[in-house]
């Protein structure tokens, strides 16, 4: 008689689910195939997608304009706040090296760690907003295909 787990490690399904370690920025995105389309070049996919009804997809392409205006507003939000942060980071350097003082050195840092994790938001929206056009690009090529 087998173990349990060994019947789930031949099953392709449950041996991905039960290794597969999914990362945080890998999650809302699907591997792309040979021919641009996720499922290109595999028999009878392409045949599927095409029977997607045009109202669904212009659904999709306005929820993508939605997300796309609400994350230029907030990384134009947070660029403000990057600009605050860095000139108060530089203010705090400048009275560190003045003073020469632990406790200016220290409110330095503080400041300069508060600059960089505003950059690190900044790029990690500026990388949503590349994600979100380029899903934008897509559901429109899937517009195009649809109406020929």
């Amino acid at each position: 008689m087998r173990h349990p787990a060994a019947d789930d490690a031949d099953d392709p399904l449950h041996a991905a689910a039960s290794t597969t370690v999914v990362r945080r920025s890998e999650r809302n995105t699907r591997p792309s195939l040979p021919g641009g389309w996720p499922n290109a070049g595999r028999p009878g996919i392409a045949r599927l997608r095409s029977t997607v009804p045009r109202s669904l997809i212009e659904r999709r392409l306005t929820d993508s304009v939605k997300r796309l205006k609400r994350a230029r507003e907030e990384l134009a939000v947070i660029d403000e706040q990057a600009a605050a942060l860095a000139d108060t980071a530089e203010e705090a350097r400048l009275r560190a090296l003045v003073s020469e003082t632990p406790l200016a050195n220290k409110e330095y840092q503080e400041a300069q760690r508060h600059a960089d994790a505003m950059e690190r938001a900044r790029r990690a929206v500026l990388s949503s907003i590349a994600e979100l056009q380029q899903a934008q690009d897509e559901l429109l090529d899937r517009l195009v295909i649809e109406s020929r």
